[in-house]
Protein backbone atom coordinates (compact mmCIF):
# COMPACT_ATOMS: atom_id res chain seq x y z
CA UNK A 1 0.00 0.00 0.00
CA UNK A 2 1.20 3.28 -1.08
CA UNK A 3 2.56 5.22 1.88
CA UNK A 4 1.42 3.13 4.29
CA UNK A 5 2.08 4.29 7.67
CA UNK A 6 1.26 0.92 9.73
CA UNK A 7 1.23 -3.19 9.00
CA UNK A 8 0.38 -5.25 11.50
CA UNK A 9 0.50 -8.56 9.58
CA UNK A 10 -3.21 -9.00 8.36
CA UNK A 11 -3.85 -5.28 7.68
CA UNK A 12 -2.15 -2.11 6.51
CA UNK A 13 -2.83 1.66 7.28
CA UNK A 14 -2.31 4.61 4.73
CA UNK A 15 -1.67 7.83 5.62
CA UNK A 16 -4.69 10.02 5.75
CA UNK A 17 -7.01 6.69 5.84
CA UNK A 18 -9.72 6.10 8.62
CA UNK A 19 -10.33 2.27 8.95
CA UNK A 20 -12.93 0.77 11.50
CA UNK A 21 -12.16 -1.82 13.70
CA UNK A 22 -15.03 -3.96 13.80
CA UNK A 23 -16.46 -6.95 16.31
CA UNK A 24 -18.63 -7.83 19.35
CA UNK A 25 -17.78 -7.23 22.60
CA UNK A 26 -14.62 -9.93 23.65
CA UNK A 27 -13.57 -9.86 19.73
CA UNK A 28 -10.00 -8.62 20.71
CA UNK A 29 -10.24 -5.05 19.46
CA UNK A 30 -8.83 -3.46 22.99
CA UNK A 31 -5.99 -5.78 22.98
CA UNK A 32 -5.26 -5.30 19.10
CA UNK A 33 -5.58 -1.53 19.71
CA UNK A 34 -2.82 -2.10 22.69
CA UNK A 35 -0.23 -4.65 21.10
CA UNK A 36 -0.23 -1.90 18.58
CA UNK A 37 0.72 1.01 21.15
CA UNK A 38 3.21 -1.74 23.16
CA UNK A 39 1.13 -2.60 26.47
CA UNK A 40 0.49 -5.93 25.28
CA UNK A 41 2.73 -8.59 23.69
CA UNK A 42 2.06 -8.61 20.21
CA UNK A 43 0.88 -11.97 18.04
CA UNK A 44 2.27 -10.71 15.20
CA UNK A 45 4.80 -8.32 13.27
CA UNK A 46 4.10 -4.69 13.92
CA UNK A 47 5.66 -1.93 11.46
CA UNK A 48 5.33 1.57 11.51
CA UNK A 49 6.52 3.78 9.13
CA UNK A 50 8.47 1.23 7.50
CA UNK A 51 10.06 0.62 11.05
CA UNK A 52 9.50 -2.89 13.13
CA UNK A 53 8.06 -1.36 16.61
CA UNK A 54 7.36 -5.23 17.88
CA UNK A 55 9.54 -4.77 20.51
CA UNK A 56 9.61 -1.40 21.38
CA UNK A 57 8.53 0.07 24.62
CA UNK A 58 5.05 2.58 24.71
CA UNK A 59 6.98 5.43 25.14
CA UNK A 60 9.36 4.94 21.81
CA UNK A 61 6.37 3.51 20.00
CA UNK A 62 4.54 7.05 21.25
CA UNK A 63 7.72 9.12 20.34
CA UNK A 64 7.67 8.09 16.64
CA UNK A 65 4.42 9.30 16.36
CA UNK A 66 1.23 6.84 17.88
CA UNK A 67 -1.57 8.40 19.63
CA UNK A 68 -3.77 6.71 21.69
CA UNK A 69 -7.60 7.35 22.80
CA UNK A 70 -8.32 5.06 25.55
CA UNK A 71 -12.31 3.70 26.36
CA UNK A 72 -13.59 5.92 28.76
CA UNK A 73 -10.68 8.36 28.37
CA UNK A 74 -8.60 8.32 31.62
CA UNK A 75 -7.76 11.55 31.80
CA UNK A 76 -5.68 13.20 35.02
CA UNK A 77 -9.43 13.85 36.90
CA UNK A 78 -7.35 16.56 39.38
CA UNK A 79 -5.75 18.51 36.54
CA UNK A 80 -7.01 21.07 34.59
CA UNK A 81 -8.04 20.90 30.62
CA UNK A 82 -4.67 22.79 30.40
CA UNK A 83 -2.45 20.83 32.66
CA UNK A 84 -3.79 17.55 31.14
CA UNK A 85 -2.51 18.55 27.74
CA UNK A 86 1.14 19.51 29.18
CA UNK A 87 1.45 16.66 30.97
CA UNK A 88 0.37 14.28 27.87
CA UNK A 89 3.53 15.94 26.06
CA UNK A 90 6.74 15.12 25.41
CA UNK A 91 7.83 18.21 23.89
CA UNK A 92 10.25 20.95 25.17
CA UNK A 93 9.05 23.01 27.64
CA UNK A 94 8.59 26.31 25.05
CA UNK A 95 7.19 24.10 22.03
CA UNK A 96 5.38 22.29 24.66
CA UNK A 97 3.25 25.45 25.49
CA UNK A 98 2.91 26.86 22.14
CA UNK A 99 1.49 23.31 20.80
CA UNK A 100 -0.65 23.58 24.01
CA UNK A 101 -2.44 26.68 22.74
CA UNK A 102 -3.21 25.34 19.04
CA UNK A 103 -4.46 22.30 20.06
CA UNK A 104 -7.24 24.45 22.32
CA UNK A 105 -7.34 26.57 19.75
CA UNK A 106 -9.00 23.58 17.58
CA UNK A 107 -11.05 22.71 20.81
CA UNK A 108 -13.30 26.02 21.73
CA UNK A 109 -15.18 23.77 24.03
CA UNK A 110 -11.71 23.29 25.97
CA UNK A 111 -10.61 26.59 25.14
CA UNK A 112 -13.55 27.69 27.70
CA UNK A 113 -12.80 25.53 30.15
CA UNK A 114 -8.78 24.97 30.00
CA UNK A 115 -8.74 25.87 33.67
CA UNK A 116 -11.40 23.54 34.98
CA UNK A 117 -10.74 20.14 36.56
CA UNK A 118 -10.67 17.25 34.06
CA UNK A 119 -13.93 16.10 36.89
CA UNK A 120 -15.88 18.88 36.50
CA UNK A 121 -16.32 18.64 32.30
CA UNK A 122 -18.85 17.35 30.63
CA UNK A 123 -18.67 13.56 29.19
CA UNK A 124 -18.26 15.70 25.93
CA UNK A 125 -15.89 17.67 27.02
CA UNK A 126 -13.66 15.00 29.09
CA UNK A 127 -13.91 12.90 24.99
CA UNK A 128 -12.38 15.76 23.41
CA UNK A 129 -9.88 16.15 26.04
CA UNK A 130 -8.96 12.65 25.75
CA UNK A 131 -8.55 13.44 21.74
CA UNK A 132 -6.57 17.19 22.12
CA UNK A 133 -3.88 14.83 24.52
CA UNK A 134 -3.95 12.34 22.03
CA UNK A 135 -2.90 15.35 19.38
CA UNK A 136 -0.37 17.18 21.51
CA UNK A 137 2.66 15.58 19.37
CA UNK A 138 1.14 15.62 15.88
CA UNK A 139 0.55 11.41 16.09
CA UNK A 140 1.35 10.24 12.58
CA UNK A 141 -1.40 6.94 13.83
CA UNK A 142 -4.19 7.48 15.89
CA UNK A 143 -5.72 4.71 17.44
CA UNK A 144 -9.32 5.59 19.28
CA UNK A 145 -11.11 2.53 21.51
CA UNK A 146 -15.03 2.83 21.39
CA UNK A 147 -14.70 7.23 21.56
CA UNK A 148 -18.32 7.70 21.11
CA UNK A 149 -19.23 5.66 24.45
CA UNK A 150 -21.94 7.48 26.20
CA UNK A 151 -22.06 10.90 24.50
CA UNK A 152 -25.01 12.57 23.27
CA UNK A 153 -25.79 12.73 19.32
CA UNK A 154 -24.16 15.95 18.51
CA UNK A 155 -21.10 15.60 20.36
CA UNK A 156 -20.45 12.20 18.37
CA UNK A 157 -21.28 14.15 15.35
CA UNK A 158 -18.72 16.45 16.44
CA UNK A 159 -16.32 13.98 17.19
CA UNK A 160 -16.56 12.21 13.86
CA UNK A 161 -16.50 15.57 11.71
CA UNK A 162 -13.03 16.46 13.50
CA UNK A 163 -11.59 12.76 12.70
CA UNK A 164 -12.57 13.51 9.35
CA UNK A 165 -10.37 16.72 9.23
CA UNK A 166 -7.34 15.08 10.76
CA UNK A 167 -7.62 12.28 8.10
CA UNK A 168 -7.61 15.22 5.17
CA UNK A 169 -4.28 15.91 6.88
CA UNK A 170 -2.84 13.10 6.65
CA UNK A 171 -2.86 11.32 10.14
CA UNK A 172 -3.87 7.73 9.98
CA UNK A 173 -6.84 6.62 12.09
CA UNK A 174 -7.69 3.19 13.29
CA UNK A 175 -11.02 3.38 15.02
CA UNK A 176 -12.76 0.66 16.96
CA UNK A 177 -16.10 1.28 17.65
CA UNK A 178 -19.38 -0.83 18.50
CA UNK A 179 -21.61 0.95 16.15
CA UNK A 180 -20.48 -0.38 13.10
CA UNK A 181 -22.42 2.29 10.41
CA UNK A 182 -21.47 5.10 12.81
CA UNK A 183 -17.75 3.80 11.88
CA UNK A 184 -17.94 3.10 8.53
CA UNK A 185 -19.55 6.23 7.63
CA UNK A 186 -15.92 8.04 7.64
CA UNK A 187 -14.05 4.89 7.38
CA UNK A 188 -12.80 3.54 4.01
CA UNK A 189 -12.52 -0.08 4.56
CA UNK A 190 -13.41 -1.74 7.67
CA UNK A 191 -11.71 -4.72 9.31
CA UNK A 192 -13.72 -7.01 11.10
CA UNK A 193 -12.23 -9.25 14.06
CA UNK A 194 -13.95 -12.32 15.79
CA UNK A 195 -11.70 -14.37 18.44
CA UNK A 196 -8.82 -11.89 18.30
CA UNK A 197 -8.85 -12.90 14.49
CA UNK A 198 -9.38 -10.93 11.26
CA UNK A 199 -12.42 -12.56 9.42
CA UNK A 200 -13.40 -10.11 7.42
CA UNK A 201 -11.77 -7.02 5.18
CA UNK A 202 -13.51 -5.22 3.01
CA UNK A 203 -14.48 -1.45 1.78
CA UNK A 204 -17.33 0.44 3.82
CA UNK A 205 -19.78 0.39 1.10
CA UNK A 206 -19.34 -3.41 1.04
CA UNK A 207 -19.68 -3.90 4.93
CA UNK A 208 -22.38 -1.32 5.06
CA UNK A 209 -24.54 -2.81 2.17
CA UNK A 210 -23.69 -6.88 3.58
CA UNK A 211 -26.88 -8.06 4.88
CA UNK A 212 -24.36 -10.26 7.00
CA UNK A 213 -23.01 -7.45 8.85
CA UNK A 214 -25.39 -7.72 12.34
CA UNK A 215 -24.21 -11.18 12.44
CA UNK A 216 -20.59 -10.27 11.73
CA UNK A 217 -20.79 -7.62 14.66
CA UNK A 218 -22.25 -9.89 17.02
CA UNK A 219 -19.88 -12.47 16.33
CA UNK A 220 -22.08 -15.12 14.69
CA UNK A 221 -20.29 -15.18 11.53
Amino acid sequence: MSGTVLDVGSFAIAAGEIVALLGPNGAGKTSLLESILGFRPATQAIRFLDRDVTRLPVERRVALGIGYVPERRRLFAGLTVRENLEASSAMPRLLRSQRVEEVLALFPMLRERAAARAWLLSGGQQQMLALARALIDRPRLLLLDEPTLGLAPRIVADLMARLEVLATEGTAILLSEQRASLALGIAGRGVVLSRSRVVRIASAQELLADPRLADLMAGAV
